[in-house]
């Protein structure tokens, strides 16, 4: 009989590894602060049967993103992923959902070394965008999971405050935890999607404009625009997602925020396409790519 991922929690010591380990929980080998100092970290978990399963994981880096969270039913695990090591505060929350946009978790990753994590999108694995160890330095680590049932992205939105951030988890929609609009000064802007396990419903294509030019330019080739600005009003630079339903070519499977351009031909080799524009164009510090899973 299938089981799926019940039961997750966090050891920030030994202690706290003993007290899982004697209570049944299995211990992922990663440290989830590798190279940042602080504690070491580690993520356990339980497997179990279906009515139990866990269906969506998030991960929070500012109270303002708990919000939603909470409101929604999402247990958080109270241990700051980045504990002793600076940085934000990182914590991990998950749903057990039995909505039609919940598929059960089956099994769940950590990766600490990026040149090896593209080639996971192949094997049916799905990248949470927030690097656990965000602004504290160190190896840039990610949760990965696993499905029951091969997932699609069958549905895109963005937005640019958390007023709305409830109704969309309750939606089934799954926040993309990573600010577009990073260390602008600006809004803080995500992108959302929600999953089907039918192909058929599923989007096709992906695109971003960075331009009035582009804009015109997908709307004469059927695009639907997602009509919220990535790099916030005001801010003088206009950054949109649009999409393609339907049709014949390839359904989306996963996509993700790469904030390392050094990664772009990774996994571009792996099979993913990586839109060659820049979504957080505000920000020296870094660039940040949308890539495509089909």
């Amino acid at each position: 009989m299938a089981t799926y991922i019940s039961q997750l929690d966090v050891s920030l010591n030994k202690t706290q590894e003993q007290h899982l380990l004697a209570r049944g929980f299995m211990k992922l080998p990663d440290d989830l602060n590798k190279g940042a100092g602080g504690n070491q970290i580690y993520l356990w978990y339980k497997k179990g049967q279906r009515g139990g399963a866990i269906t969506r994981l998030q991960v929070s880096h500012n109270p303002d993103m708990a919000t939603g969270l909470t409101r929604e039913g999402y247990t958080k695990i109270a241990k700051d992923l980045n504990a002793g090591a600076g940085g934000d505060c990182i914590f991990l929350w998950y749903l057990r959902g039995s909505g039609e946009y919940d598929t059960p978790i089956v099994d769940i990753d950590v990766t600490t070394e990026e040149k090896n994590e593209a080639a996971k999108f192949s094997f049916g694995w799905e990248r949470l965008s927030c690097d656990l160890n965000r602004n504290a330095g160190g190896a840039c680590a990610h949760f990965w999971v696993k499905r029951a049932e091969q997932t699609y992205i069958c549905d895109i939105t963005a937005t640019d405050s958390y007023g709305s951030d409830t109704d969309l988890f309750q939606g089934g929609y799954i926040r993309v935890d990573e600010n577009t609009n990073r260390r602008t000064g600006g809004s803080e802007d995500f992108i959302w999607y929600r999953q089907t396990t039918d192909p058929k419903r599923a989007l096709t294509d992906l695109q971003v404009s960075t331009s009035e030019a582009e804009v015109f330019a997908f709307q004469q080739q059927g695009y639907t625009c997602v009509s919220v600005n990535l790099s916030g009003e005001g801010s003088g630079r206009l950054v949109y997602v649009w999409y393609k339903k339907g049709g014949p070519s390839n359904p989306i499977k996963a996509i993700a925020i790469l904030v390392n351009s050094a990664l772009i031909s990774a996994y571009t080799k792996a099979g993913l396409t990586v839109i060659d524009k820049d979504i957080d164009a505000g920000c020296q510090c870094f660039s940040e790519n949308l890539c495509v899973y089909q």
